[in-house]
């Protein structure tokens, strides 16, 4: 009887811990990404709200999609008010400081975005794999996670979105996420592979902006 309880607590302190790993994840995901949408909108002239609503689908977006498709209805953006707090007040702090933004140019929003992009790919992953799904889909639904938002920003914004032009941009996130699920169902404690896949992700994207690689172009 013990050692069926003692089990059982032990169960729940890596289940606690696993769902803390998951919420971290998401939420720096979330600044990282509401903070490169709204550059994005104050570098193509929004106003505030327009800003905010930026700021908001390109941190929630991706994630909201990743829940829909999980069946974990509502989405944690839409149940815990972390998630949207979170969005909106990055978005206010590059909207303050929208001036000094303007001026600085495009280069560290690639920095924010890759970082973004990485910890939103381990995370779609993570919560996919949480549910039991395929380790293929649940790959595709860390790559789903990682694009969404900033796919329905450029949407908004009227540009073509970055997963359909933009350097090894997708396909840094599907590695990534790759990299958690086979270093997870390998038997690799979570946070190692949620760090591996991260590292990954963010490097693979950041040496593809450097030294322009591309995947091959139709035409």
């Amino acid at each position: 009887m013990r050692r069926e309880l003692a089990r059982r607590r032990l169960y729940s302190g890596r289940m606690r811990v696993r769902d803390h790993l998951l919420l971290f994840l998401d939420l720096i995901g979330t600044a990282l990404f509401a903070a490169e949408g709204a550059t994005t909108g104050v570098h193509v002239h929004l106003d505030l709200l327009g800003v905010l609503v930026v700021a908001f689908l390109t941190a929630l977006g991706g994630g909201i999609v990743r829940d829909l498709l999980l069946g974990a209805t509502p989405p944690n953006a839409m149940r815990d008010w972390r998630y949207v707090a979170t969005a909106l007040f990055a978005g206010s702090i590059v909207f303050i400081l929208r001036t000094p933004i303007a001026a600085s140019g495009t280069g560290w929003v690639q920095v924010l975005d890759a970082a973004g992009l990485s910890l939103f790919a381990v995370a779609g992953a993570t919560k996919a794999i949480e549910y039991g799904i395929h380790p293929l889909m649940a790959t595709m639904l860390g790559g789903v996670t990682a694009v969404g938002g900033g796919t329905l920003r450029d949407v908004l914004i009227n540009q073509i979105p970055n997963v359909l032009k933009a350097d090894v941009y997708a396909a840094a996130a599907l590695l990534g996420a790759a990299v958690t699920v086979t270093l997870r169902k390998s038997g690799v404690k979570p946070p190692m592979a949620d760090m591996a896949g991260i590292v990954c992700c963010f490097a693979t994207r950041m040496a593809a902006v450097h030294f322009h690689w591309n995947l091959p172009i139709a035409g």
